[in-house]
């Protein structure tokens, strides 16, 4: 039971508390953490990411879970909370970098791409009648340079080297101060991702429940790695 002065703020959107907090905002940061584990890194001379797939049953078919989403052939996003909404947000952000591309005739940076999706998770923290998105971004790609940023459901966007949501993002964090550096290598820096998974919890962690794609200042487009290559990171 939450205490009867919190029962009086946590109803509607548009009510601040008497300490300023906005409760629903903060019951949407725990449905992030309890979503499955996802991992961003910078590495030398690019970016990954990596999701873990929770597949409660045997019968469930781990490739229907999709938890790495393509936005631009450069920009790729991962999420931790309700994916539903981390769906509906990546198909606005697809068609705002379709957007750039047709009036600028080139391809939207990162940060503009991962601005514009925190403006419209910001919108839905001010207007009573709707909830505010129930997922946290790993928005990650290549434009000048390899970029990585976290989007809240509150609409704050926040810069990484490496960086982790769902349920273990403390734990990771704590895992990267101690172990990640910029100059890792591509196989490096794979490696020490998978560590970091295995870091968030008891967690089974099989080549059809990891996916992980990664993009190259070379090679700019992401790339899935399939299973086979993911599996020899595995071991």
């Amino acid at each position: 039971m939450y205490p009867p002065q919190q029962q009086a703020y946590d109803r509607a959107i548009t009510v601040f508390s008497p300490d300023g907090r906005l409760f629903q905002v903060e019951y949407a940061k725990e449905a992030v953490k309890r979503g499955a584990t996802a991992i961003g890194m910078i590495f030398d001379g690019g970016v990954l990411l990596v999701a873990y797939k929770n597949a409660p049953s045997k019968l469930l078919v781990p490739e229907s879970m999709k938890k790495i989403f393509e936005i631009d052939r450069h920009i790729a996003a991962t999420a931790s909370g309700l994916i539903a909404d981390a769906r509906r947000l990546v198909d606005i952000a697809r068609l705002e970098a379709q957007r750039h591309r047709l009036a600028y005739s080139e391809p939207a940076s990162v940060e503009t791409i991962a601005k514009e999706l925190c403006d419209l998770m910001q919108v839905y923290t001010q207007y009573g009648g709707i909830r505010p998105f129930g997922v946290s971004l790993l928005i990650a790609g290549i434009d000048s340079a390899p970029r990585l940023y976290e989007a809240e459901p509150s609409g704050a966007l926040t810069g990484y080297l490496a960086d982790a949501v769902g349920a273990g993002k403390k734990e990771v964090e704590e895992f990267f101060e101690k172990e990640y550096r910029e100059n890792l290598s591509q196989d490096e820096a794979i490696s020490l991702a998978i560590k970091a998974l295995k870091k968030s919890g008891d967690l089974s962690i099989k080549p059809e429940t990891v996916e992980i794609a990664l993009a190259t200042v070379k090679k700019k487009d992401f790339v899935l790695l399939s299973q086979k290559e993911v599996e020899k990171y595995l071991k």
